[in-house]
């Protein structure tokens, strides 16, 4: 009996197909779904057809991603662990991230699909694969005159093992100023990449858009004033409370995607400058096309026009030293409509056509518009002083509000004034009435926002505070 169901036992493993065993471990490295990912950018991005992002990821809804949520990466062969992903911000460096993540060069360009450490700019989302082995977390740098044995000895290690960590030829090879990375968690912050008179710089919400506002924070040493360019604009830098220095920035709607020279300088006490410059990226804010619209001719004339557009650059060219707002902005038509009311939206691709004539402007609406009748009350989006309230004929009744630090609230197309040149305004009150003049196909209120001399997406003042 026992023979006969052994036997049994024996034909049935010879007739049960073989299956080959699942690995422990995924059979690729990991990567976690980011916001704005989708299936076919996350291929794209590797190198690989959605096909094979599927068959390596069995029962994942390609239409339902979730952020945060893990996929296996195939064809990445001697990449384990997590694959993370960055945006290089200013002081960052190519070799520097090399020697603190222990990701060889040749693997980190086939990540990233870079040709050369050059296309290493601000802005720019990386992959950095995060292996078995720790990153090294601790910047130190040498200051003038340091051995590497005196640094090491400093942050309680070994020469060789600095020289391993930051592939170094040799204990001479390091400069002054230079960021090296040790073993250890982070714990001085006055280590940055740039030059000694900055302590750290960094620029918030990587990538910029086109009409997004940069926002550049820095520490310096004391008694060091600074300056700057980002794209082709002068940056103004104002002091905050806790000693760092803050400049805003706006970038045009109609600027081309690509990477912009951003530099810092720094004038210290003595008079002699420090710089650090660096490319930054700038993505498209993918603004739709608006349909064609019919306005009255006199209102897309460059006779009207271009004086026009020239007196509103004049009036908010200057930076006030002193911020008059705080904290987030709120819609100019709270009093009436819901926040996101919106009939138009910033930076959307426009066409005018006058009316009757061959007369034609193309252009983009700089501004946010929410519906609504004539005669309904305009609020202050914040604090600040008014510089104009006036008639134009292409922005009808048209009022302008100073915040600050050179940023501007315009409104246009009012019924109405309810303020003068001079007065001073809190956040919530009223300051003119809805109207239908100037350029306009119907009655609604156009707000208007500009940052260091270039028109922004309002919309992102009332979804977050600034700086």
């Amino acid at each position: 009996m026992r023979k006969r169901i052994f036997l049994i036992f024996l034909v049935a493993l010879f007739l049960t197909p073989l299956k080959p065993a699942r690995a422990q471990n995924p059979a690729g490295p990991i990567y976690i779904v980011q916001s704005g990912d989708s299936l076919y950018s996350i291929a794209a991005r590797f190198s690989l057809t959605i096909d094979e992002l599927l068959a390596a990821n069995e029962g994942i809804d390609p239409n339902a991603l979730a952020i945060g949520q893990q996929l296996i990466i195939p064809g990445l062969e001697g990449i384990t662990g997590i694959l993370d992903t960055q945006f290089i911000n200013f002081g960052d460096s190519f070799r520097g991230l090399m020697r603190q993540t222990q990701v060889s060069e040749s693997l980190f360009r086939k990540l990233n699909h870079l040709v050369s450490p050059s296309e290493f700019y601000v802005g720019a989302n990386m992959i950095v694969p995060i292996q078995d082995q720790a990153q090294y977390n601790k910047r130190i740098s040498p200051v003038t005159g340091e051995s590497m044995l005196e640094l090491a000895v400093k942050n309680s290690t070994n020469v060789w093992a600095l020289r391993h960590i930051n592939q170094l030829d040799g204990s001479w090879a390091s400069l002054p100023g230079d960021t090296l990375y040790a073993e250890g968690e982070a714990e001085n912050t006055n280590i940055s990449g740039l030059p000694p008179a900055f302590i750290n710089a960094e620029i918030r919400d990587l990538p910029i858009k086109q009409g997004g506002t940069g926002i550049i924070t820095v520490n310096t040493l004391p008694d060091v004033t600074l300056g700057g360019l980002l794209v082709d604009h002068p940056l103004r830098f104002f002091p905050q409370e806790d000693g760092s220095q803050v400049a805003l920035q706006g970038i045009h709607a109609l600027l081309e995607p690509g990477v912009y020279p951003l530099r810092l300088d720094a004038t210290l006490a003595d008079g002699t400058m420090q710089s650090y410059e660096q490319l930054i990226l700038i993505i498209s804010g993918n603004y739709p096309d608006d349909p064609l619209l019919y306005v009255d001719p006199a209102t897309i004339d460059s006779a009207s026009t271009e004086p026009e557009q020239l007196e509103l650059e004049a009036l908010t060219a200057p930076a006030s030293p002193t911020k008059l707002w705080s904290g987030t902005f709120i819609s100019p038509a709270i009093a009436y409509a819901e926040s996101t009311y919106f009939t138009s939206r910033y930076g959307n691709r426009r066409t005018y056509i006058g009316q009757g004539t061959d007369l034609s402007l193309d252009g983009f609406h700089s501004g946010l518009d929410f519906g609504g009748g004539d005669g309904l009350p305009i609020t202050a989006p914040a604090s600040g002083v008014v510089i104009f309230a006036g008639p134009w004929t292409v922005r009808g009744n048209a009022t302008i509000i100073d915040h600050g630090w050179g940023v501007y609230s315009g409104f246009w197309h009012q019924s109405a004034f309810q303020v003068q040149v001079g007065q001073t305004v809190n956040q919530g009150d009223v300051i003119g009435l809805v109207g239908g003049t100037g350029r306009v196909t119907g009655a609604h209120l156009h707000w208007e926002l500009w940052v260091n001399g270039i028109q922004v997406d309002p919309l992102d003042w009332l979804n977050q505070p600034y700086p």
